[in-house]
């Protein structure tokens, strides 16, 4: 059995679409031939994320980072963050000669830009340096991989990623007796999940959001009419989706869109924007309709457009289904470990 240590600094207790999908790979390892492990921040001691608190960033010693890489002996290593933990075991396999793969999940450059005066070039540098030392670097969407590639990245390969189409269904929607339509926007509450300029629309019935962030106390302050239920998962959080009337995503940074592909599972349009990866999810005029994002006004016409058609709403929640179901989870572990028994074989 190939046995793969995966590296990340991204773990339990977070919930984004980073932990989900490793979480998937864990689950199909074994069945597939495959012993994974994780190189993960438990254990070590830890620190708030700067702007970011309820996140903390693992502190190891290189020490300790090869004291756990060498016990257990991975025949090859991924790295699937560019965090503390990733700089370091990257820094470990380049002094022993090693050879491992890398993830890009992250706009990073974009979402410290936000954060502070820091050009994205310098970001873009930085990360540029990170992975070109890897063999392969996995990127999610055809898009991201131009992007990147004009950046100056190589030696990209393709990794597409799932949802839990058993999870996310139409079936068992929550039941709030909110005024409909129901307009819903799931993820993290902060600032380069672009939520300002779908909560600042006037619009019908309810605006909702699911989740938490370090801006969610200014955006429920800002914007009181709109209903913040918190952090929610499993099955709360299936239900609370499937009751939307249209799923609505302005971020204009996404590799992917987890929670876009959750929406389409559970039966419900979406609304995203033009930039990222969710554009290349929601198929524009089927199951849901693209914003451009230099174009003011744009995102209310869409969403108005989707919800006071009740016809085309209709027929769009009968392609959202369809359309997710190309992105199970089972099929993207599938063909990461197919990926890797090669590489394995091949001694990439």
């Amino acid at each position: 059995m190939m046995r793969v240590l995966v590296a990340t600094d991204a773990w339990h207790p977070q919930v984004n679409g980073v932990v989900r999908t490793l979480e998937a790979l864990a689950r199909s390892a074994r069945d597939l031939g495959v012993d994974i492990q994780f190189l993960s921040p438990q254990g070590f001691r830890s620190m708030p994320m700067p702007t970011y608190p309820s996140l903390r960033l693992a502190l190891p010693s290189a020490r300790a980072i090869a004291a756990r890489i060498q016990e257990i002996e991975p025949d090859s290593i991924h790295i699937a963050t560019e965090g503390p933990i990733g700089l370091m075991t990257r820094a470990y396999c380049r002094k022993r000669g090693l050879r491992f793969t890398t993830s890009y999940t992250t706009r990073f450059p974009e979402y410290i830009s936000a954060r502070f005066a820091i050009p994205e070039s310098w970001s873009y540098a930085a990360l540029r340096r990170f992975h070109a030392a890897a063999s392969l670097t996995m990127v999610s969407t055809p898009s991201l991989a131009a992007d990147l590639s004009q950046r100056g990245f190589s030696n990209l390969a393709m990794w597409g990623r799932g949802v839990d189409t058993d999870a996310f269904t139409p079936e068992a929607p929550a039941e709030l007796g909110l005024p409909r339509p129901i307009f819903l926007c799931h993820g993290r509450v902060a600032i380069e999940k672009n939520l300002e300029a779908f909560l600042s629309l006037d619009l019908p019935g309810s605006k909702v959001v699911v989740g938490e962030g370090p801006q969610e106390a200014e955006l429920r302050t800002r914007f009181p009419s709109v209903h913040f239920l918190g952090l929610k998962v499993g099955k709360e959080l299936a239900s609370y989706i499937a009751m939307a009337d249209v799923f609505v995503f302005p971020s204009l940074t996404d590799t992917f869109g987890n929670s876009v592909v959750e929406a389409l599972a559970s039966g419900i349009p979406c609304v995203t924007s033009d930039l990222g990866g969710p554009c290349e999810i929601v198929v524009d005029g089927e199951c849901g309709l693209v914003f451009d994002h230099r174009k003011s006004g744009d995102l209310a016409e869409k969403i108005l457009a989707l919800a006071g058609d009740e016809r085309r709403l209709k027929a769009f929640k009968a392609k959202a289904r369809e359309r997710a179901l190309r992105y199970t989870y089972a099929n993207a572990a599938a063909a990461f470990w197919d990926f890797y028994r090669n590489c394995h074989q091949n001694k990439l």
